[in-house]
């Protein structure tokens, strides 16, 4: 699939006299703004601005270049326990790790990501793309809520989910999610839960 701007290129190679013709899906508006400036006029994404600029990503996603960024909305921040949410906020290392796990190191407009990709992130994980009926998941997930904001340096997908990769979490967080629920009882019962956190 080929876009332009993520308009979808839906017959391409009309050759004429005077040139070439490739027919497009939607009209193409003009891109002023940078990633970093969507960030900054939009006010579903008042947390992420502050998150950014606390971890000095503004630099980055100002900068020349071509990135994808999946952008978490004010909805998805308060999704998350406030005490975690505050944890990483508090911790420089696990708050880029988070940011850096939401930004793809290529432009990938909607219409041109297929289902069945892993996409690697800044941060060197991956996330994998589904579809569940029209809708794209992301790690299973249907949470692109806005898609194809286009930037001059990239493009913007909103999100009303935090994507926390395992380097954001604490001990306990990660034994949650996985099968070993005996050994945190043996942990806490011990007590050294506060050590797993």
């Amino acid at each position: 699939i080929v876009t332009v701007n993520c308009a979808r290129v839906l017959k391409a190679d009309h050759h004429a006299t005077n040139g070439v013709v490739h027919v497009i899906d939607k009209v193409i508006a003009t891109t002023t703004n940078s990633i970093q400036q969507v960030i900054e006029t939009e006010e579903s994404l008042e947390t992420l601005r502050a998150a950014v600029a606390a971890s000095d990503l503004n630099s980055l996603l100002e900068s020349k270049g071509q990135y994808t960024l999946l952008a978490p909305t004010n909805e998805a921040f308060e999704k998350i326990p406030r005490e975690t949410l505050n944890r990483i906020l508090g911790d420089p290392e696990a708050l880029r790790d988070l940011l850096n796990h939401h930004i793809l190191k290529s432009a990938m407009c909607a219409e041109a990501i297929i289902a069945g990709l892993t996409m690697e992130t800044l941060e060197g994980t991956t996330l994998d793309v589904g579809c569940s009926g029209e809708e794209l998941t992301l790690n299973g997930k249907a949470i692109i809520a806005n898609k194809d904001v286009l930037a001059t340096n990239g493009v913007v997908h909103f999100v009303n989910e935090l994507l926390i990769p395992d380097s954001a979490k604490t001990l306990f967080e990660l034994a949650q999610e996985s099968e070993v629920s005996k050994s945190m009882d043996i942990f806490r019962q011990a007590g050294l839960s506060s050590h797993l956190t």
